[in-house]
């Protein structure tokens, strides 16, 4: 009667025979994290400065709301101070969008440094760990076919 072979063996040889370097995986983890890290930062520094705009918008807006709802003597000081105000805030939301355009043109400028920069690295270290694999293989196929 014949034996079957033990294909677990035998995989386990030639597995054995291709050593992985898990050395790349983790240096790609850390770059993706720093990454990750950075971009994180940008988004939290543009909606700290978009709230205190937000906040500062609304803080003028009230405070003409205020002088607007005051009690006026004549009718016609009622349609100028509503006149006053929709000028007033028409001058202000130009103002708050354009801060609200240099935080966005900041943003876009910051993530395109650090993604040009993250893609640097990361061909870098995908050269690295293709150089080695082939290293490596070329190693382990003269090792196997030597035996």
């Amino acid at each position: 009667m014949t034996k079957t072979p033990d294909m677990t063996a035998m995989f386990k040889d030639v597995m054995g025979s291709f050593p992985v370097d898990t050395a790349a995986m983790e240096d790609a983890f850390k770059t993706t994290a720093t990454l990750n890290e950075k971009l994180s930062g940008v988004a939290l520094t543009a909606v700290e400065k978009s709230t205190e705009i937000s906040s500062k918008w609304t803080k003028e807006t009230v405070s003409k709301l205020a002088e607007m709802s005051k009690a006026k003597n004549e009718p016609a000081d009622y349609a100028k101070a509503m006149t006053d105000f929709a000028s007033a805030s028409a001058e202000t939301a130009a103002e708050h969008m354009a801060a609200f355009a240099e935080i966005a043109k900041k943003v876009q400028m910051e993530t395109v440094e650090l993604m040009m920069a993250a893609g640097k690295d990361m061909q870098e270290e995908a050269t690295a760990a293709v150089k080695k694999a082939t290293n490596d293989a070329t190693t382990a196929a003269k090792k196997a076919t030597a035996k």
